[in-house]
């Protein structure tokens, strides 16, 4: 007695323990039969891991630019779903013979999830320089329950991201290529039909085009000069004509004159004299003055004679009087004509001139646009050549690219499930669920079991003391319940055991789920 007024608390959990014990233990026993059974029988997942070094260009960027402008790790998400296709993960399931033993139970779209489920990719990442995050290594994992199969698989796997990365690199890089060809084309026709609007607009604007206005100008002045020589030519080739028309008529008016011989002898001797300083004797004029003069002296001597050669034929000078006013007439048709001409041409050209800056203001929209299209042919040239550089290094595989750095090897450890950890963790949780069950039990029990319960419940004084009296028959029918409660234990056990075998065995599905527990809840 002087023990429970020492350590009341104790001796309330002995007695807890003394009679709840049993369903306790059968609780706790059961609970880690159940979860250590099917811990147990979980079958082995091993992983296979290929490690895939991501290379940068070989080629200096600051010589070959590459068109393929995606990270690495845009183009591993791009590739994974490509990889992760049902297509390609079917072809997989196939070449392998994965999942033999889920064929008859699972359809092949629950395969293909379930592969989908065993592959996992995980990029590596540099420190942070900006929005995105340069990938410099990635890992191709498998899981399968044997270790070859896991490790080829991965191989395998490997090889596809190696492979779709060089098409898509190539076809990226083509296509650019292709793309910039085609706008090359078009610009081309664009520029040719520039080409032709600009020719057109020159021919029908001949002569008032901005470029030629300065020779406009210069032709304008020019006519303008010949006009003024024109104009001056004819006022002299006029005054000849009037001092012709003036001879002329002397001569008419003197013809009847008897001295008129002896003056025009005179004025021939003056006119004869004056050639002869200047020409020779031969010349044409001095010959035909001096036969003139010797035929008038003739005449004066022989009047008779003179008489009749002169009835019989014209004068000489006179002819040549009036073939000087017919030439001059001619000259002033011909001037006047070419005076009308003149007029023409600098009314041609002060139109040209004065059509310049409308001109000037359409063809320099024509050739701002003409000069544009050229500016921006010479840049998608410059590009195009640039696309097909950086095409051909990425045919000669000198671009980016994956390599890998690490093939995966067969492992014979297996990666799930963690058997002894989550065999501590069953246990700890058998102990737990049978601790609940003692509390619990006590709390619906409202019996009393001690003579301080009864006191503290009731004010009645209490009188004796009776203890239970156990006779042979009770000892006997308890160790017959006893027995039975251990048979059925074993009989319940064994079928918990040989349920948690039917529900573990090949169920993969379960280890995944027991692994992420395992994970969350581990050391």
């Amino acid at each position: 007695m002087a023990s429970e007024h020492q350590n009341p608390g104790l001796d309330r959990l002995v007695g807890m323990w003394n009679r709840r014990k049993w369903p306790a233990i059968l609780i706790a026993v059961t609970a880690f039969t159940a979860t250590a059974s099917i811990v147990l029988f979980l079958p082995d997942v091993y992983r296979s891991t290929v490690s895939v070094l991501v290379e940068s260009q070989q080629v200096p960027q600051d010589f070959v630019k590459s068109t393929v402008t995606a990270v690495a790790e845009r183009r591993v998400q791009t590739i994974t779903q490509s990889i992760l296709s049902r297509e390609r993960l079917d072809s997989l399931i196939k070449r392998f013979g994965l999942y033999e033993n889920l064929r008859g139970s699972s359809s092949p779209e629950d395969l293909i999830q379930r592969m989908r489920g065993d592959i996992s990719v995980d990029v590596k990442r540099t420190e942070q320089r900006g929005p995105d995050s340069a990938a410099i290594a990635f890992t191709i994992s498998y899981s399968s329950g044997d270790p070859d199969t896991a490790a080829t698989v991965a191989n395998t796997l490997a090889s596809y991201f190696i492979e779709e990365d060089l098409r898509s690199r190539e076809r990226q890089a083509g296509s650019t290529a292709e793309f910039l060809r085609s706008q090359l084309d078009e610009i081309q026709k664009k520029i040719d039909a520039q080409e032709i609007e600009v020719s057109q607009f020159k021919e029908s604007h001949l002569g008032e085009l901005p470029e030629q206005r300065d020779a406009n100008l210069t032709t304008l002045e020019r006519l303008n000069t010949e006009l003024m020589l024109s104009g001056e030519k004819q006022i002299r080739v006029r005054e000849q004509k009037a001092i012709l028309d003036r001879q002329l008529a002397n001569v008419d008016s003197n013809s009847q004159r008897p001295d008129a011989a002896a003056e025009k002898i005179a004025r021939l001797s003056n006119e004869l004299a004056d050639l002869r300083r200047r020409y020779s004797d031969k010349y044409p004029d001095v010959v035909y003055l001096r036969e003139e003069i010797a035929r008038l002296q003739k005449n004066l001597t022989d009047p008779v004679q003179a008489t009749a050669e002169t009835a019989g034929m014209p004068d000489p000078y006179v002819l040549q009087l009036q073939q000087g006013v017919k030439s001059a007439e001619a000259e002033l048709r011909v001037l006047a004509a070419e005076e009308a001409n003149i007029h023409k041409s600098i009314s041609v050209y002060q139109g040209r001139v004065e059509n310049a800056p409308r001109r000037e203001q359409q063809f320099q929209e024509l050739s701002r646009d003409y000069s544009t299209t050229k500016e921006v042919y010479a840049s998608l040239l410059k590009r195009y050549e640039e696309a097909k550089i950086a095409e051909s290094m990425e045919y000669r595989q000198k671009g980016e690219q994956f390599r890998v750095l690490d093939a995966a090897v067969p492992l014979r450890t297996a990666a799930a499930p963690r058997r002894a950890w989550l065999v501590f963790v069953s246990l700890g949780f058998a102990l737990g669920l049978g601790a609940a069950t003692i509390f619990v039990s006590e709390m619906l029990d409202r019996s009393f079991h001690s003579l301080d319960e009864l006191r503290s419940f009731s004010r009645v004084p209490v009188l004796a003391c009776i203890p239970q009296i156990v006779t042979k028959g009770d000892a006997r029918a308890s160790r017959l319940r006893f027995s039975r409660v251990m048979v059925s234990m074993a009989v319940a056990l064994t079928g918990i055991i040989v349920s948690s075998y039917i529900l573990s065995h090949e169920n993969h599905e379960l280890v995944a789920l027991v692994a992420k527990l395992g994970g969350s809840s581990g050391p």
